[in-house]
């Protein structure tokens, strides 16, 4: 064999083991979409600014698809357990891709799966949490907790969702 010869030999042989090993990855991975931090950060002022704004002292958090903490503010004068309920909110918005105003009115509709609330410590089914989704993908959830009603902390968590262009749930008609 000549240096030509060995040369392109080699070559195909490391294109060959390059697209099996893609292919492989491909087979045994999956991707996942998550919300980036500076858009996480840009929801969560933006959802602080709204309540604000409305007279309502609260925190708000951002999660990814993980449920793993991207950006939590807490306002001026907001209760401590603010913290922990915006994340909680956040976190069950996320995990179940779904308002957690509308698991919260499910759960009472159909009492047999009241322990849908009780899956893990983070899942919290009260109003106030929303699914950020683009283009019909979750990529995370944010919570609000402070105002004085669930449907309050949801309004505020729709204007974080607009201002980085998500999907903003319509409101249901009961």
């Amino acid at each position: 064999m000549n240096f030509k010869t060995t040369w392109i030999t080699a070559t195909l042989v490391v294109l060959a083991m390059t697209t099996w090993t893609a292919s492989a990855v491909a087979e045994t991975t999956v991707q996942v979409r998550n919300i980036n931090l500076a858009s996480a950060y840009k929801a969560a002022e933006a959802t602080r600014a709204q309540c604000e704004k409305d007279g309502y002292k609260v925190s708000v958090a951002v999660v990814d698809m993980g449920g793993n903490l991207k950006a939590q503010i807490r306002g001026d004068g907001a209760g401590p357990h603010t913290v922990d309920s915006s994340f909680r909110k956040a976190y069950t918005s996320a995990s179940l891709g779904r308002p957690t105003m509308d698991l919260a009115k499910l759960v009472v509709k159909m009492p047999a799966i009241q322990a849908l609330g009780k899956m893990n410590e983070n899942i919290l089914l009260l109003g106030g949490g929303l699914p950020i989704q683009f283009d019909g993908v979750t990529v995370g959830g944010i919570g609000v907790g402070g105002a004085p009603g669930a449907h309050l902390d949801e309004a505020c968590a729709k204007a974080g969702l607009k201002a980085i262009g998500a999907k903003v749930p319509e409101a249901k008609k009961e």
